[in-house]
């Protein structure tokens, strides 16, 4: 069933990335409530979402986002879920009236001239998944925190959000990764028509900000804020900062 907007209130999409679910959110919600319609929605085989499409492609878990979003809604991306929140502006245009990226690429992988993450580190993780997927996940938060001078509290954070939900299910991590891997949007990315907003940490190790003068090439009207202390979650390590820069965005986007 489509979801409505709530009269007289613009709407907030906040999409989580890999191997969580959308308790990564509960703690910059509360700011936002009053002026917005806020809705986390968990991503297929994530969270609560057990439903998992396949074979599990970008377009199909955009599909299936779909009908939980409004039309001309402020949605957001962080890691994984800023690629899925770039294939819905791409595929709903009318749900997306402005999109921002967290610690997000358009293409992942490190390529020729594309800073990105080396291939090994996801085959890594791909196939440790088959052995251990719980571990697999709770190194993949600690490497999201690396740098980040609250790290340790940082992991525990995004490792509450994980276990306070069912696990994610093992297709659906699996299929993650080959997003992760096998996707490049970065031409299509090129072409989106709506205001686009970016938030990156200096010090991220899995989105390195030396991709960001490529990205300002591609997409020259972006609004490109870059945390200098943050690290790959930058809403839970410095959130102060992280709510100011999303305020100001969804105030401006709306």
């Amino acid at each position: 069933m489509a979801v409505q907007p709530q009269r007289g209130k613009p709407t907030l999409v906040l999409l989580h990335g890999w191997g969580l679910n959308h308790a990564v959110w509960q703690q910059i919600i509360p700011f936002f409530q009053q002026n917005y319609q806020v809705l986390t929605p968990d991503l297929p085989g994530f969270g609560l979402n057990q439903q998992c499409p396949s074979p599990y492609t970008l377009s199909a878990v955009a599909a299936q986002l779909a009908p939980q979003i409004p039309s001309q809604s402020l949605v957001l991306g962080w890691s994984l879920g800023g690629l899925i929140a770039t294939r819905l502006a791409l595929d709903f245009p009318d749900k997306v009236k402005a999109l921002a990226l967290v610690a997000s690429s358009p293409c992942f992988l490190a390529k020729a001239g594309w800073p990105g993450m080396e291939e090994r580190v996801l085959s890594q993780f791909a196939t440790s998944l088959s052995k251990d997927l719980a571990l697999t996940v709770e190194r993949f938060l600690a490497i999201q925190a690396l740098g980040s001078e609250t790290a340790r509290q940082d992991i525990k954070t995004l490792k509450q959000a994980v276990l306070s939900l069912p696990l994610p299910q093992a297709e659906a991590l699996a299929g993650g990764l080959q997003l992760l891997a096998h996707h490049d949007l970065r031409a299509e990315l090129a072409e989106l028509r709506m205001p686009l907003a970016g938030c990156f940490g200096r010090l991220d190790s899995l989105v390195p900000v030396s991709m960001l003068e490529l990205f300002r090439q591609l997409c020259p009207a972006a609004d490109i804020t870059v945390l200098p202390k943050a690290s790959h979650a930058p809403f839970i390590s410095h959130q102060t900062e992280f709510v100011q820069w999303l305020q100001h965005w969804a105030e401006k986007a709306a």
